[in-house]
């Protein structure tokens, strides 16, 4: 469909793969009889307390250690990946709560909709409409105050071939 419409910017085609990818996790989990849960308006698939978090980091093979989050990405996200994932290195001290801010407190509040202990488990690709799937990783990824990720734990997952048309 984007090569069709040729459309000039990829983002249509990411944001398209993006929600395929977040709905045909959530319908694989109800499939298996695990849970899904909507934050906002999206649908997460939920696994033994971990939240599978689709992210297409860019639309051609790049390193995963130069994935970034968009200077435009929701505050939905930036929470989700702050409250739900690992937690930050050890600072220089403590944040005690009469020094943070409204505005951090928020970006730290874990969403009801999936329970204070459930962890995000992030799954960043690279893709583009005449290649497909480029890479996959998933694991534990922690956002950066550049929007930068650092990885406690990942791991590369093999890409299923495309099948002949």
């Amino acid at each position: 469909m984007h090569l069709t419409a040729r459309l000039k910017k990829r983002s249509p085609y990411g944001s398209t793969l993006a929600e395929a990818v977040r709905e045909n996790l959530a319908d694989t989990a109800r499939e298996l009889g695990a849970s899904v849960r909507d934050v906002r308006g999206f649908e997460y698939a939920v696994i033994n307390d971990h939240a599978l978090f689709p992210f297409k980091y860019a639309d051609r093979p790049r390193p995963i250690d130069r994935a970034r989050l968009a200077s435009t990405a929701s505050p939905t996200r930036h929470r989700l990946l702050r409250a739900h994932g690992p937690a930050p290195q050890d600072a220089l001290f403590d944040l005690d709560d009469d020094v943070t801010t409204e505005e951090y407190e928020e970006l730290h509040e874990a969403f009801e909709e999936l329970g204070g202990s459930t962890r995000l488990v992030c799954v960043f690709f690279t893709a583009d409409p005449e290649n497909g799937i480029h890479a996959i990783h998933w694991g534990d990824a922690r956002l950066e105050p550049d929007r930068t990720f650092t990885w406690p734990h990942r791991e590369q997952l093999p890409i299923a071939p495309c099948p002949p048309e």
